[in-house]
C-alpha cells in the first residue's frame, strides 16, 4: 500500500515549486515553446489546472475547434487536454497563475480530508486498473515531468532532488520492466543494470522483465546516462538520437542501445 502522507505532501511540495517556477517567468518566458509538440508554457502551466479541475469534477470546457483533428493530438485523452489549453489560451499569464494556484490549493485540501479508505480504492489511472493511491502518485510524476519540460523551456535546470522526483523515478520504475521487455525486447536470461549516477536500477528478464534488487552477476548490458536524460527519454521529450552521445554501453552494446531508442512509455 503506497503511503498517503508521502504521496500528498509530494503533491503539495511539487505545486510548489511549480507556483515559484511559473512566478518567476516573464512574460515572453511564458510564450516560450516546450518540448511537447504544439504547447508553449503557457499551455503546460493549462493542462496541469485541466487535470485538477477535471479530478475536482468540473467538466470539460468546450472548443470551438476541431481540437482532435490537431496533429499532436492521437486520442480521446489528448484532445480533453487541448481543449483546456484553448480555454486558458485566452486568458493572461497572471490570470492563468492564479487559477493554477486556487485549483492545487483546493486539490491539496481535498486530499488531506480524503478518508484512507477512500485514498487507497480501487480506481482507473492513466497506468489501467490500480488504486486512487497509484494514480496520485502518477500525478506527481506528471507534474514533475512538466516541471522539468518549463525548466527546460526557459533554461533553468533544477528540481531533480527531493519526494517529488524520488516518487517520479519510482513511478518510472514501475514500468521500467514492461519497457525493458516488451519495448526494448531484452531477452530471456539477460540483465540490464541502469546506471543514472545518483541511482541504479536493475531489470532482470526471467520468463518476464521485472525491476530487481541486484542482478546475480555481471548484467548483460550497463547503460549509463545523466537522470535528467533517463526520464527525458522514458517521458518521450527528446528524440534518442540526440542524446546517445551522452549515453555510454558496458557489455551488449546492440540491446543497449536498442533499450534506449525504446525507453519512452508516457501517453
Amino acid at each position: 500500500m503506497l503511503d498517503k502522507e508521502r504521496i500528498v505532501n509530494a503533491l503539495g511540495a511539487e505545486w510548489n515549486a511549480l507556483n515559484e517556477l511559473l512566478t518567476g517567468l516573464d512574460d515572453a518566458q511564458w510564450e516560450k515553446d516546450t518540448a511537447l509538440p504544439g504547447w508553449r508554457v503557457r499551455d503546460v502551466a493549462a493542462h496541469l489546472i485541466g487535470t485538477e479541475l477535471l479530478l475536482s469534477g468540473e467538466p470539460t470546457p468546450e472548443s470551438g475547434n476541431d481540437v482532435a483533428s490537431y496533429p499532436h493530438v492521437h486520442n480521446d485523452i489528448g484532445a480533453r487536454n487541448e481543449r483546456y489549453v484553448e480555454h486558458f489560451r485566452q486568458q493572461s499569464h497572471e490570470a492563468v497563475l492564479a487559477k493554477f494556484r486556487e485549483i492545487t490549493a483546493s486539490r491539496l485540501a481535498s486530499l488531506r480530508a480524503m478518508p484512507d479508505e477512500e485514498f487507497h480504492a480501487p480506481a482507473m489511472t492513466p497506468a489501467g486498473e490500480a488504486t486512487y493511491s497509484r494514480f496520485m502518485r502518477i500525478r506527481v510524476f506528471d507534474c514533475w515531468m512538466h516541471e522539468q519540460d518549463i525548466r527546460d523551456a526557459v533554461g533553468l535546470p533544477g528540481g531533480e532532488t527531493g519526494t517529488p522526483a524520488e516518487l517520479s523515478i519510482e513511478e518510472i520504475t514501475a514500468a521500467l520492466g514492461f519497457v525493458v521487455g516488451k519495448r526494448g525486447a531484452a531477452p530471456d536470461g539477460s540483465g540490464i543494470t541502469f546506471d543514472l549516477g545518483s541511482r541504479v536500477l536493475h531489470v532482470a528478464v526471467d520468463g518476464r522483465a521485472k525491476v530487481v534488487e541486484s542482478l546475480p552477476g555481471t548484467p548483460t548490458v550497463r547503460i549509463a546516462m545523466p537522470l535528467g536524460v533517463f526520464t527525458r527519454l522514458c517521458g518521450g521529450r527528446v528524440d534518442p538520437e540526440t542524446v546517445l552521445s551522452s549515453v555510454s554501453f558496458d557489455g551488449d552494446e546492440v540491446l543497449g542501445e536498442r533499450i534506449t531508442r525504446n525507453l519512452a512509455f508516457t501517453i
